[in-house]
Parts: structure tokens; C-alpha cells; sequence
């Protein structure tokens, strides 16, 4: 089968080209939340009493006449008008440009969608896209990042100052006189959803799920996302993460994912209890607190209290026991991590030869650090736990005092974990790079110390007390002659037939009493000890770069 993403793969490159576009999006959104001009919130009453007149909501849509009218009969308001359109149509522009773009987002994925259920994709269905390992990471992630994008813009710009900022770019823009404008279908996907991210503001009922519903996407395609990414491993971390404990850790991009997408199908959240059970057993058995976004948060415990499903399943994770195990252990770990790091961080602690017979210990501690890290930094936030919540208090409190939560060990912690990983990813990358070249070096140290001890059994060579044998010269020439023909570039073959030369060197000399005589020892050991450095030069493998990142 042609590669999924190769240029001449249309259904590949049609996906990839939205997700990347998708990306795109929400880095723009997250950028201008930034820049949301203050004036659009009319937060006190010297801004209402002078811009209440020319911002107005989507009420606007039901009388223009009126406020136009109202406009023009207040030269003054004109002035101010006119000169507020000059000082805002640029940010206005770029927000509409912005809101435009999730809405074609979504049209694009629905067209794409539909293309691919008509057989426009030859010899590709969406039951072949999600069997393929790049074609389901990109399906998944192409309905995850729309529901991220109504997220953010939802929680970083409310709603109020969404209607207000569209019907001004609607006014002061070109874009109420274009017949292929679709304003009228960004204002109805992304009109005000009553959330506000005020801490305590009440939730609106039915939200998200109502405000994910707006613009209406294939059902089929949904639940077999979902699908996906409750059986399988999508993004193949577990082999990054291979112990049980981190399981939650290695899966933590697709929790978010799923967390997010399950809004699409709220079925399973509200009543669909095996399914939200065997959710949370695989991905939150032990975290409530997860990141679906590049530093955006969400608390399961509060996201899920109107769901009665996914509610029921989580109380499990939340029992006082397990919390109490979790925080416990996550909180013991700091120190004895911390210990171990500055182990290894001392000054010529890290060797090379230490670094390659200890690789796994290394990444063990490496990925025991960051699993740490990661859970009492999310489970210790003052941000994800509102305070007027009783139970998300208690739930906090008991995380802290049973992790015994310190934040100077835990910020230690981080900045040994920053280094010990840049100094081991650096000695690899240089180990990488001069992998070849040493490797050739200690095969020709070997194969000269072979040849050497040839021409000393041959007599020719004066070394004291050796007497010439015809067999054992020919046998060293031979074993020379090995070592010479191993080849870099089949290094599985090379490995094993390296392993078995070591072998043969510690039985000549242990059957031809060749112990007595320390030169020859030396020389074999020599060889030996090359041969070693071959082995662990040629598992230098571009993998373990690749886990640590």
C-alpha cells in the first residue's frame, strides 16, 4: 500500500493539510486572546455610557435601522464612531479572519468527510484511514483540534465580546455588502454560550456539548474516532513508557484527546456507563487533572459533575485510598529521584562507557522523573480547583498534606530532570555522530592485536618464552581475519558474531594454557575489551534519542 502521507496520497495530504491548518488556528486564537481590546467588555460605566451606543451584541441583527438611526442623529456618536472604526478595524480584521477560519475549518473536515464516504479517495474509506497508524492520528486529532478551537476561543474570549467585536467588524467592513460573505454562519457558530471563566461563574446548561453541536458532523465518523482512541495506543507511547505505573502518563495525549471529543457524543458521558468505566480505568485510574492543550487545564471532577456516566466512573479514581496512594507515592519519589539525579550529575559521573551498559537505568529515572513532575504539578495547581467548591478543596488539600508537597523540592526537581536530560540527549548525539568512526577504530585495533599475536606463535616475532605453534598462528590470523570482515551496516549479524569472537578468545586461552604468560593475556584481553566497545558502540541506537524526546 502507497505510503498514507506520501505528495502523491491525496486522502493523506487533503487530512494533513487540515490538521496542520487546524494548528495553525488555534496557535493564531491563542495569540489574539492576548490582544482582545478592553473597550469590548465595557466593564465600568464611564466605557458603557461612551461606547454603549456604537458596541452593541447580536441584539444589533434584529433592528440595524434602529441603532444606525440612533447613530445619525448624534453627530457626536458619529465622530466617535468614526474614529473608533479607525482604531479597531485592523485587531477587528484579524479576529474575524481568525473566526472565519474555524468555521471553514470545520467545513473543510465535513467536505473531506463526505468526500471520502462518496469513494472521491480511490481505494480509500474511512474505515481504511483509521486502520492506517497515520491516517487515524490525523482523523483523531482533526476533530479534537476543532473542539479545542471552540474551547479556547469560548474560555480565553467570552462570549459577549465575540457578538459584540463580530457586529462591529459588520458594520465598519465591506463584508455586509458581500453576497459570498458567511458572516451570518460564523455569528451562529460562535454567538455567546453563556460560560463564563470567572471563577465561580455557574455552567451554562448542556455546555459544551450544545455549543459542539452547532455545526453538524458525521455521527459514524465520531463514534468511530472515539472508537480508535478508546482500544488503541494511537501515537505508540506505550513503548516509550513501558512500565504499568506510567501507563496513564504514556497515554496522556489521547486522554486529552478523548476528553475533548467525547463532548461531540455526549451520550457516552451521560448515560453510557461500561463504556465511560472502561474509559477511565485505562486512561484516569489514577489522574483527574489533565492537560488537553498546551498549558490549558480541565479537572475531571468539575468538567464531568453534570454527566452521570462519566461522574459514577470517575468516583472510583477518587476514592480517599487512591488518592491517598497516589499523592503518597508521587510525593516520596521526589526526594529519591532527586538524590538519584544528582548522582548521576556530578562531574564525570556520566561516562561513556557508564552511559552505554546503563541505558535502561538512565531512562528509568529519566521517565520516573518526569511522571513525577507531571502529576503533582497538574494535581497541585491552584488554578484547576475552584475555591468555592467544597469537595475540589478537600480533594486538594488531602493531595498536598498526603504528598507532602514541597514546591522548592518539586522546582529542584524540574531543573535536574532539564539537565540530566539535555546531558544525556547531548552525549548520545554525540555518540550518534561518531558511532562509525569508532566503531572502524576499535575493529582495527582488535584485528592488528590478532594479527600481532599470529606472528609472535610463528617465532618470527621475539616475545619471551613463547614457542612457535603452527596452529595457534593460524587460528589468531583466522580470528584477525573476523574481525576485519564484520560489517557496520548489518549490525544485528555483526552484534552476534562479535559476541561469539569474545567467546573464542576466553576459551583459547583458558584451553591453551595461555594464563602463564601475562604479554599474551594482555593482548587477548586487549582484544576483548575491544570487542566489547564494538558492541556497546554498534546498540547506540537513534531509538533511545527518540524515547527521551
Amino acid at each position: 500500500m502507497v505510503d498514507f502521507l506520501a505528495d502523491n496520497n491525496l486522502c493523506g495530504q487533503a487530512i494533513l493539510r487540515i490538521v496542520s491548518r487546524g494548528n495553525a488556528i488555534i496557535a493564531e486564537l491563542l495569540r489574539l486572546s492576548e490582544f482582545v481590546p478592553s473597550v469590548y467588555r465595557l466593564r465600568d460605566k464611564a466605557e458603557q455610557h461612551r461606547f454603549g451606543d456604537i458596541i452593541c451584541d447580536f441584539s444589533y441583527f434584529k433592528g440595524p435601522e434602529y441603532y444606525e438611526g440612533k447613530l445619525e442623529s448624534k453627530p457626536d456618536l458619529q465622530d466617535l464612531d468614526e474614529e473608533f472604526r479607525e482604531n479597531h478595524i485592523e485587531i477587528l480584521t484579524r479576529f474575524y479572519l481568525a473566526f472565519e477560519s474555524v468555521h471553514k475549518y470545520i467545513l473543510d473536515l465535513n467536505r473531506f468527510l463526505e468526500d471520502l464516504n462518496e469513494g472521491v479517495y480511490i481505494q480509500q474509506t474511512l474505515e481504511t484511514v483509521l486502520l492506517n497508524e497515520d491516517g487515524k492520528q490525523l482523523l483523531c486529532e482533526a476533530l479534537y483540534l476543532y473542539g479545542v478551537m471552540l474551547l479556547v476561543i469560548d474560555h480565553k474570549i467570552e462570549g459577549e465580546v465575540r457578538e459584540r467585536m463580530l457586529v462591529s467588524y459588520y458594520r465598519y467592513s465591506a463584508a455586509r455588502s458581500s453576497s459570498d460573505s458567511n458572516l451570518d454562519d460564523i455569528c451562529k457558530l460562535l454567538r455567546s454560550t453563556g460560560y463564563s471563566s470567572q471563577t465561580g461563574a455557574k455552567r451554562p446548561p448542556n455546555y459544551p456539548e450544545s455549543y459542539f453541536q452547532r455545526v453538524p458532523i458525521s455521527t459514524v465518523f465520531i463514534s468511530m474516532v472515539v472508537g480508535r482512541l478508546r482500544s488503541d495506543d494511537i501515537y505508540n507511547q506505550v513503548s516509550a513508557y513501558p512500565l504499568p505505573e506510567h501507563r496513564s502518563t504514556a497515554l496522556a495525549t489521547q486522554a486529552g484527546m478523548l476528553y475533548v471529543i467525547l463532548y461531540f457524543e455526549p451520550s457516552i458521558l451521560h448515560t453510557q456507563q461500561a463504556k465511560m468505566r472502561e474509559i477511565v480505568d485505562k486512561y484516569f485510574p489514577d489522574n483527574w487533572v489533565i492537560s488537553i492543550y498546551m498549558g490549558i487545564t480541565v479537572n475531571l471532577i468539575e468538567a464531568w459533575e453534570p454527566y452521570k456516566a462519566a461522574k459514577t466512573a470517575l468516583n472510583y479514581t477518587l476514592e480517599q485510598s487512591n488518592i491517598k496512594e497516589q499523592a503518597g507515592r508521587y510525593g516520596a519519589s521526589v526526594e529519591r529521584l532527586r538524590l538519584q539525579e544528582q548522582q548521576f550529575l556530578k562531574e564525570g559521573f556520566l561516562r561513556e562507557e557508564y552511559v552505554l551498559d546503563h541505558i535502561p537505568k538512565l531512562l528509568n529515572c529519566l521517565r520516573d522523573c518526569n511522571v513525577t513532575i507531571r502529576w503533582l504539578m497538574l494535581h497541585t495547581a491552584e488554578s484547576v480547583y475552584d475555591p468555592n467548591n467544597k469537595r475540589l478543596r478537600q480533594i486538594k488539600d488531602q493531595v498536598l498534606s498526603d504528598s507532602k508537597y514541597n514546591p522548592k523540592a518539586l522546582f529542584q526537581l524540574l531543573l535536574d530532570s532539564a539537565q540530566f536530560e539535555y546531558v544525556l540527549k547531548e552525549m548520545f548525539r554525540q555518540m550518534l555522530s561518531e558511532k562509525q568512526v569508532k566503531w572502524e577504530s576499535f575493529k582495527k585495533e582488535g584485528s592488528e592485536r590478532m594479527t600481532e599475536l599470529a606472528e609472535v606463535f610463528s617465532g618470527v616475532k621475539p616475545l619471551t618464552r613463547v614457542e612457535k605453534n603452527e596452529n595457534l598462528q593460524a587460528w589468531f590470523r583466522e580470528i584477525s581475519k573476523q574481525i576485519s570482515s564484520l560489517n557496520y551496516e548489518d549490525s544485528t549479524a555483526a552484534g552476534r558474531k562479535t559476541v561469539q569472537l569474545i567467546q573464542a578468545l576466553e576459551e583459547v586461552q583458558e584451553f591453551h594454557q595461555l594464563e602463564s604468560n601475562l604479554q599474551i593475556c594482555q593482548f587477548l584481553g586487549d582484544t576483548r575489551k575491544f570487542l566489547h566497545q564494538m558492541i556497546r558502540t554498534i546498540n547506540i541506537k537513534e531509538e533511545v534519542l527518540i524515547t527521551m524526546r
